[in-house]
């Protein structure tokens, strides 16, 4: 098939466009040129002005559209109109922050906490655009598709109601790996290096859950669903099993041949930038059974080898620019005691 890759070659997007091209299918990245995939053709654009390419596209002759960097509802009402008339199925990637479990961990949904796993029928947000305008700012800092108008419930409203276009939507998790713009295992592994004895949990945080997937297995979902038959609608992305924090950062501490200490303490007693905002009585965990049973997806990458890839990159990577962490070894070192 001839399958078009919007923002395909990202931290997500190039290992989608290389499994693709791995199964033998022909692959396109539209994309804003500052990167490559060479296993694809490239189309450069701006997603932002999806429709003014839509003659570019319409020469690739697109089978299906993989769509990586969809932001608002009017972004997936121009991916809907640019895909009409050429592809018989859109493929958009959503997260698991449309579930009201995520507005309840941020104090946004009253009522009781959601049950879990998250299934594909399980509730979703009653408020839109939940994070504030200035938090906005700080994550266009690292996701430059965003627009001011985030949010993936209406994005999702929009493709699943293009039934002409077999519309199929990916509810992904917190995705690590090599390349992962939000460093999301920096906190563990920084300390590390640096030399830290004991690495601190507050007990909120400690036993909270929230399903992750390492991005060479949620590119091969998103792979799958785009060529599978058949296939429609919601499914869920991520590991089987959901650990808990403290027991994340075991691995990686593993992985790193760590042999210092994890220091849980009462909240309380914890500085303030180690602790984790909102509700951490509720826990994002997903059921990813859909996925599994449908379209016979498994991981190929499993966790421990997972996690050693991304703490390979983690080391041989420098930080900088902006990332979404404070290291206050003073403060630490004070409740440590």
């Amino acid at each position: 098939m001839r399958i078009l890759t919007i923002g395909g070659s990202g931290f997500i997007g190039r290992f989608v466009t290389i499994e693709l091209a791995r199964r033998g299918h022909d692959v396109a990245v539209f994309h804003r040129a500052k990167s490559a995939v060479p296993t694809a053709r490239s189309i450069v654009g701006d997603r932002k002005q999806l429709r003014a390419h839509r003659d570019v596209i319409a020469a690739f002759q697109p089978d299906v559209i993989v769509d990586l960097v969809l932001s608002s509802e009017q972004q997936a009402q121009a991916l809907v109109e640019v895909a009409r008339g050429l592809s018989r199925r859109i493929v958009a990637l959503s997260s698991m922050d449309v579930y009201r479990a995520c507005g309840v961990t941020h104090r946004l949904e009253p009522g009781p906490l959601e049950p879990l796993p998250l299934t594909e029928e399980s509730a979703v947000r009653t408020k839109l655009e939940t994070y504030p305008p200035q938090q906005m700012v700080v994550l266009q800092q690292v996701f430059g598709w965003l627009d001011d108008h985030y949010d993936k419930i209406p994005v999702e409203r929009v493709v699943l109601g293009a039934t002409d276009l077999e519309p199929i939507v990916l509810r992904l998790p917190m995705v690590y790996g090599p390349g992962d713009p939000l460093r999301r295992l920096l906190p563990i592994t920084k300390r590390i290096a640096d030399g830290r004895r004991g690495l601190i949990f507050p007990e909120s945080l400690a036993s909270w859950r929230a399903t992750r997937g390492y991005v060479e297995n949620v590119a091969e979902a998103i792979a799958l669903a785009a060529i599978a038959e058949p296939a429609r609608g919601i499914y869920n992305v991520g590991d089987p099993d959901t650990l808990t924090e403290l027991a994340w950062a075991e691995q990686v501490a593993r992985a790193m041949g760590w042999d210092g200490e994890l220091v849980v303490l009462p909240d309380d007693r914890t500085p303030p930038h180690l602790k984790l905002p909102g509700n951490t009585d509720q826990h994002w965990v997903v059921d990813t059974s859909k996925l599994r049973r449908e379209l016979g997806y498994t991981e190929s990458v499993d966790r421990d080898e997972a996690i050693r890839r991304t703490v390979a990159w983690e080391r041989a990577t420098p930080v900088v620019g902006f990332v979404p962490y404070q290291f206050d070894y003073a403060a630490e070192d004070a409740a440590l005691g």
